[in-house]
């Protein structure tokens, strides 16, 4: 059971040849055996996993069920989850029992599917290894002395480790796309606004994305059904129909332009992954797509704006937490401005201290109008350069990450040399565009992504994409030894 894709979980649980409670205890007894090993983890929910399993059953005993009715999901540790801890991987929020469902919660609770719990993540989202979690690190299912990715690395090991079939995620600069990459998943990043932000909690506002984790596109696109939608509760949330994305999976692919940015391909991107996306591109061709190339003059700006805008926004949203409404606080204050400054000190990890203060210098007089608006300006640049590239492709082919997984310890002395693995990835965040990372390969036995990106609203064609890459080829099929 733990090796079903949804699709086909489904049609198990429809055939009855197993019950909801059967396949939540399956996925269950997979936490209890591979989670010591990878920690994956923050929470297991096992007996409200197995109460809900039971209502499944009957809700299809009842002939009443939703398509994923019934279906184990892991939720990473950022969605707000009433009655359950909801910790963003920090001391900050260890104790924080969250009293109401994030939309996304909500709506997966409609649908009928299983919470199993809650994953490990870099504290507050910020990180690209889950090293910075105040749970200690996930590890690669791969290779358990490398990091499965991050900020969603506790997902992404979770659904590699086939501890769960599914998992959210949430990406501010490519953070579900990166550890898909590492963990052989396929992860997409939707446009921004079209899955409800409304109790997520928040790294950079207007960065920040939930979206889907599986093991296929077709995995993806059914959950994506689910979470995609307006909510009146989120400012940010677009209304705009849905289509069903599993509708165009099958679509014939053959005239669709992909274009490949020059600018990712240079002396500067490791030679086995530039191979790795040409033999991709060529796969493409066979399926009768046509290749292009295409410039984004303005891409290499990418991650500075990237890491002006995401800090600052940080430095605003993390104010909230002063030991004075929930979370953290300091023992036997002698007055308030101790108990705000020993709380936030020793409340915040060293990644969430390091961007608070360089949020708050970027925000500050004399600053605000050097960086922050340089910024916003750069990041209009960016996305005028991406709708050019658009005018003349209908998708955008390239590396997901410059690198397979690397070593635990190897960059976390090294924040410059992290904030580099989001080189691919965080200008379709400071643009808002769709991007998704589907299993490319394998060199020297690690999973390595390639990344689709899209126009805005354009999910369904990335979907597409990947879902007729993945009938010509297995890799999403290859799972880790041992698991």
């Amino acid at each position: 059971m733990h090796t079903y894709t949804l699709s086909k979980l489904a049609a198990a649980l429809q055939k009855k040849e197993f019950s909801s409670v059967e396949l939540t205890q399956c996925f269950l007894e997979r936490i209890k055996q591979h989670d010591q090993d990878i920690n994956a983890f923050i929470t297991v929910t096992a007996e409200s996993a197995l109460a809900n399993a039971a209502l499944a059953d009957k809700r299809r005993a009842e002939n009443n069920a939703m398509p994923l009715t019934g279906i184990p999901i892991a939720h990473k540790d950022i969605f707000c989850t009433e009655g359950i801890k909801t910790s963003c991987g920090s001391r900050m929020l260890d104790n924080f029992v969250a009293p109401y469902d994030a939309t996304v919660i909500k709506r997966f609770r409609e649908e009928g599917m299983v919470m199993l719990g809650k994953t490990n993540l870099d504290e507050f989202a910020m990180g690209s290894s889950t090293e910075n979690s105040f749970y200690g690190a996930s590890k690669n299912p791969w290779d358990q002395t490398r990091v499965p990715g991050g900020s969603s690395g506790g997902s992404a090991a979770a659904v590699a480790a086939r501890m769960t079939p599914a998992a959210t995620g949430t990406d501010t600069g490519g953070s579900i796309r990166q550890p898909a990459s590492y963990c052989n998943l396929t992860g997409l990043k939707p446009t921004y606004g079209r899955v409800s932000r409304y109790g997520m909690i928040a790294f950079a506002s207007s960065l920040d994305q939930g979206g889907p984790m599986a093991t296929t596109a077709e995995d993806c696109a059914m959950l994506l059904n689910v979470m995609a939608g307006f909510d009146q509760h989120d400012s940010t949330s677009i209304d705009k129909a849905i289509p069903d994305y599993t509708a165009t999976l099958a679509n014939d692919i053959n005239g669709i332009k992909l274009g490949m940015p020059k600018e990712f391909f240079t002396d500067k991107l490791d030679p086995k992954v530039a191979l790795m996306i040409e033999t991709v591109a060529k796969e493409y061709e066979k399926l009768g797509a046509e290749l292009t190339t295409v410039s984004l003059p303005n891409i290499d700006l990418a991650m500075s704006a990237y890491y002006v805008v995401a800090p600052a926004e940080a430095s605003s949203n993390l104010a909230r937490y002063d030991g004075v409404r929930y979370g953290y606080r300091c023992a036997a204050p002698q007055d308030l401005t101790d108990m705000y400054m020993r709380t936030r000190g020793e409340g915040f990890g060293a990644e969430v201290k390091r961007r608070i203060m360089i949020g708050t210098h970027l925000l500050s007089a004399g600053y605000f109008d050097a960086f922050y608006l340089k910024a916003q300006k750069i990041r209009q640049l960016i996305s005028d350069d991406f709708q050019q590239a658009f005018s003349k492709v209908d998708s955008i082919i390239c590396p997901t990450v410059p690198n397979t997984a690397f070593c635990i310890g190897e960059k976390i002395i090294n924040p410059v040399e992290m904030y580099l693995s989001d080189f691919h990835t965080a200008a379709v965040n400071l643009t808002g565009l769709p991007g998704l990372s589907a299993p490319a390969g394998f060199i020297n036995g690690l999973p390595i992504g390639f990344q689709l990106i899209g126009n805005y609203f354009a999910e369904a064609l990335l979907l597409n994409l990947a879902h007729r890459y993945q009938k010509v080829t297995d890799w999403h099929q290859q799972m880790p030894e041992g698991i």
